[in-house]
């Protein structure tokens, strides 16, 4: 199999569909080779042109003489299949689809992917696409797409499922003048998925960021492994498009890929180190911060602004983000009042008001970055017309560089500029990230400190641990038809992996539940089997403490219903939570935990991680709730036993793991006391697999 550099570092390119006509396709991507410098052979495939912009055309791909290992498709749908062949008898070893109408337009286009993944494999070659735009390298150089124009060579990749979306973001770095490496647009991924990609990506010596925008990964697992092998190397930020339910419904009629849950996502994201956008501004504004300037070796923030209302925005922004205003030292702070107008701020954010010149900005940014107690600065400068802001981004770009071997990161918001300022192409040159308003600046600053604080986790990451349930025990309880496991078959799962359950029984007569709730002790709780939401239909009682409240409540629960109730040894504690993992499709048993209870859909407090979790993981992902602060003891509680709902949070991790037939698992409550943590009311589902 050919290396993926072969999409960007061709020896020959032929273009089938080549056109002579200016606007079609395969003229525009004849054009962008030649125009942006491609300097191996390049073989328009048109059998009734004798030459197209200069260059030699041939018949057919048979025709076009060695080298050459990478063919561009652009010719519609119905002909792609037999131009695939012919690339695969003619040895050409990678092939790119730009021509759309396939999977993306429903049965009859999948079938024509089908076939062209089935040639790609036969013959080995590489497919990208189809319904994708192509590739740029634009330090090889190479530009197999028909977007016009490319960006100047940079450092940051794009991997896009959107070709459109690819383009628009090459017109925005031509016009604000951020460089790029490399572009790729993935279609519909039929052969080269987002996983392979990222691999290339960031193996190419030009990259130090990758931006993503995603629709649906193709492989999960394969992603969440590529993905957390290249954020080791270099950060990536990303957008995953389609939260919503409309936003999933678009994408597949768009490219038929499957937009997955979100938490499912969320949660892929974080464990591999992946930094998720909202916006492709944040995407962007994100990237340049990450590319150009060194990450934080801690959270706190200088200020340094000549207005107070933006610099009030900055901190506001910056606190959103988990970051903080450095408290500065006395020497510091004396060495900026000397500096400084007499009305000036020398606490951070340290406002110089009006009027300071470039050379002030200047000292006093110098002071701050020597600062011990600073990890970075944000300089802030409201538009003025009394100097250039040329001359202040010279100061800052000179300031920022002049640190030594331990730089601090310096971001910028020099607001007013257009991206044709001098002061911004100096900006760019000197590679700090400016911003049309401050709290660009602190979400980007933010970005900085998220990356450095996975990296920090990876490097102190405990071994993976993993529960040794007792398999024997667990297989007999899943030995069932697909559904809602009985309430034994739940204790005894959940038994087998050390989840503890209260002492219960089965009933179906009034007799037999006096009988249980006398063996078992008062008081007890009576609950109705069969029924899985039960405090939805009044199906189940509490605290119950005698012979007589236990007939009452058997009747009244039995009344309309199935004459089996659950009776259960009543358990107290300090807290109630949910715990549980559901099966996504794209990436496996996704864990959740948060405050349990009746209300639990209502409040909508959950956590979600991926399986499997060491204990950090599992401990991090209670802190993303409230169920963090009530173990704590919150209110003059008693603290509850953290660890053991870890344990817990972990069994059942593993359970979905070693188990591929549960569908779902879920504890609700589980009743968490000074010690010990009880599984009180547990359901499971085992799919049909």
């Amino acid at each position: 199999m050919t290396s993926l550099d072969t999409f960007f570092r061709p020896q020959g390119v032929a273009v089938i569909g080549a056109s002579r006509e200016p606007g079609k396709l395969g003229h525009d991507v004849v054009r962008n080779l030649i125009t942006h410098g491609y300097t191996g052979p390049i073989y328009p495939i048109n059998p009734r042109a004798a030459d197209i912009l200069g260059r030699q055309a041939y018949p057919a791909i048979q025709a076009a003489p060695d080298p050459l290992d990478l063919a561009v498709i652009v010719v519609p749908a119905w002909r792609v299949v037999a131009e695939m062949e012919a690339c695969g008898e003619r040895g050409v070893p990678a092939v790119i689809v730009v021509s759309g109408g396939f999977r993306e337009v429903g049965a009859e286009g999948a079938a024509r992917e089908a076939a062209i993944q089935e040639i790609a494999m036969r013959y080995g070659m590489l497919l990208l696409g189809p319904n994708c735009i192509g590739t740029i390298d634009t330090h090889a150089p190479l530009n197999t797409t028909f977007v016009t124009g490319q960006p100047e060579p940079g450092e940051i990749a794009l991997l896009s499922q959107s070709g459109a979306t690819a383009a628009v973001i090459i017109d925005w770095a031509q016009r604000v003048g951020v460089g790029f490496s490399r572009i790729v647009s993935l279609g519909n991924q039929a052969g080269v998925t987002d996983a392979n990609m990222l691999t290339a990506l960031v193996a190419d010596a030009h990259t130090r960021v990758v931006t993503a925008y995603i629709e649906g990964v193709a492989d999960g697992p394969a992603f969440l492994a590529a993905a957390t092998q290249a954020a080791q190397r270099v950060p990536i930020v990303a957008i995953k498009a389609g939260r919503g339910a409309g936003g999933a419904k678009a994408i597949s009629s768009h490219t038929g890929a499957l937009a997955g849950a979100e938490a499912a996502y969320n949660a892929a994201f974080r464990r591999a180190g992946v930094l998720r956008a909202e916006r492709l501004e944040d995407m962007l504004d994100w990237a340049r911060a990450l590319a150009w300037q060194p990450l934080p070796a801690g959270n706190r923030v200088a200020v340094l602004t000549n207005a107070g209302g933006p610099g009030i925005m900055a901190v506001d922004a910056l606190e959103a983000v988990g970051l903080q205003l450095a408290p500065l030292t006395d020497a510091t702070k004396a060495y900026l009042r000397e500096r400084t107008l007499p009305a000036a701020s020398v606490e951070n954010p340290v406002d110089i008001l009006a009027g300071s010149d470039p050379a002030t900005y200047g000292d006093c940014l110098a002071a701050l970055l020597r600062d011990e107690t600073v990890d970075a600065v944000i300089v802030i400068c409201a538009p003025q017309d009394w100097f250039p802001p040329l001359a202040l981004a010279e100061i800052i770009g000179q300031c920022a560089g002049n640190q030594g071997d331990s730089p601090k990161p310096v971001l910028s918001s020099v607001m007013g500029l257009t991206p044709g300022d001098d002061a911004t192409q100096t900006f760019h040159r000197d590679h700090i990230p400016n911003y049309t308003f401050p709290e660009r600046a602190s979400q980007s600053l933010g970005a900085l400190w998220r990356r450095a604080g996975w990296l920090a986790g990876q490097t102190d990451q405990p071994e993976m641990q993993l529960i040794q349930g007792d398999k024997p025990a667990a297989a007999a309880a899943l030995a069932t038809a697909p559904g809602w496991l009985s309430p034994e078959q739940v204790n005894r799962l959940l038994t087998a992996y050390d989840v503890t359950v209260p002492g219960d029984g089965l009933a179906t007569s009034a007799d037999e539940a006096v009988a249980l709730a006398e063996s078992l002790g008062y008081p007890v709780a009576l609950k109705l089997v069969g029924v899985t939401h039960k405090s939805d239909v009044g199906g189940v009682v509490l605290n119950l403490d005698s012979a007589a409240a236990v007939r009452s409540a058997y009747t009244r629960l039995t009344m309309g219903h199935s004459g089996t109730v659950q009776v259960q040894t009543m358990v107290q504690g300090e807290a109630e939570l949910i715990v549980g993992v559901v099966r996504d499709p794209q990436f496996g048993p996704l864990v959740m935990a948060g405050l349990g209870g009746v209300q639990v859909e209502l409040m909508g407090d959950t956590a979600f991680e991926l399986a499997p979790l060491t204990a950090t993981e599992a401990g991090a992902l209670l802190e993303r709730t409230a169920a963090g602060r009530v173990l704590a003891g919150y209110r003059g509680n008693p603290p509850a036993d953290r660890d053991a709902v870890i344990q817990a949070v972990r069994a059942l991790a593993q359970i979905a793991l070693d188990w591929p037939q549960i569908a779902e698992i879920e504890i609700n409550p589980l009743i968490v006391g000074q010690r010990g943590a009880v599984a009180v009311d547990g359901r499971v589902r085992v799919s049909g697999q």
